[in-house]
Parts: structure tokens; C-alpha cells; sequence
């Protein structure tokens, strides 16, 4: 049910890692339970963050929820689309709808992330 190529954490966040670059989003169960979503706040460019630090918000017709960051780095890019769209969230959370990219400043948080298998198990 969720990407195996992912990373998750128990914040609902996921993660893509490629070349020392974390593309991140809100999965597929967070969107759902926030419902529509009609705006989100991401970081500017160059933006450092820790590992929980919250990042960003995204708010939905029920409720204002927090992104925290999944893994310590900085933000190499924000999806602009998101913001001007914030529908993308809820109609592909693991594709249009990415959140941020960010260069990760220490690899060995990754070990800390759910598999796909740990993150649907954490849900039940």
C-alpha cells in the first residue's frame, strides 16, 4: 500500500533519497485524515534544519498540522507548485505533490526512518 522506496516517520512524513538529496513529503494516510487540503506553508531555499525540527504547515478544511523533518539538512528546494495548488497534497502525496528537497547534512539519521513494512504496521 505504500512506496517501498521510501522512508517514513511516525509524523507521516516520507522521504526519497537520491545522491545525498531527501525529496519529502506527507503520505498517503496523512493527507487522507487531514482531508481537503487548502494551503501549505513550506521553507525558503537554504533554510537549515534539524532532524523534528518543524519545517513547515499544511492546512486542511479540519485541521492545521505542522511537517517536521524527517533527517537534519538544508532546503535545496520547495515545491512551488504545492503552494499555488495545495490540492497536489491530497491527489498524489508521493508524486506532484512532494513538499521540499533537502540536502542532507547527516546520513546516518536515515537509520532511524521507517520501512514502508514497519510505517503500515505502526498504523494498525
Amino acid at each position: 500500500m505504500y512506496p517501498e522506496d521510501l522512508l517514513y516517520t511516525e509524523d507521516h512524513e516520507w522521504i526519497k533519497v537520491e545522491d545525498g538529496v531527501a525529496t519529502m513529503g506527507i503520505t498517503d494516510f496523512a493527507q487522507n485524515e487531514l482531508g481537503d487540503i487548502v494551503f501549505v506553508e513550506l521553507p525558503e531555499e537554504d533554510e537549515e534544519f534539524d532532524q523534528g525540527d518543524a519545517m513547515g504547515v499544511v492546512e486542511s478544511v479540519k485541521a492545521v498540522s505542522d511537517i517536521y523533518m524527517p533527517v537534519s539538512g538544508t532546503v535545496v528546494e520547495a515545491n512551488e507548485e504545492v503552494m499555488d495548488a495545495p490540492e497536489l497534497v491530497n491527489s498524489d502525496p508521493y508524486g506532484e505533490g512532494w513538499l521540499v528537497k533537502i540536502q542532507l547534512s547527516d546520513e546516518s539519521q536515515l537509520d532511524a526512518l521507517m520501512s514502508a513494512e514497519d510505517y503500515e504496521a505502526s498504523l494498525e
